[in-house]
């Protein structure tokens, strides 16, 4: 699921839940929540992750890599 993506990403960066909380201007216990898959990420923070880590939302959001959508 994606919240292990969001775990990995944070400690590749040697980033504590409380310095990457601050950054995303929340408390550590929301942002722990998204880690633990208890609470579903919004599009801002979504976004905000996305320039933070320099990764795609496809990337953290785990979907499949080449993904054509239909229009």
């Amino acid at each position: 699921m994606y919240y292990k993506r969001l775990r990995e990403l944070r400690e590749d960066r040697d980033m504590t839940q409380r310095e990457l909380a601050a950054i995303l201007e929340m408390p550590q216990t929301q942002y722990i929540r998204y880690e633990q898959g208890k609470r579903d990420i919004p599009t801002e923070v979504l976004r905000k992750l996305c320039i933070l880590y320099k990764v795609s939302a496809d990337y953290i959001l785990e979907l499949p890599e080449g993904l054509k959508w239909e229009r």
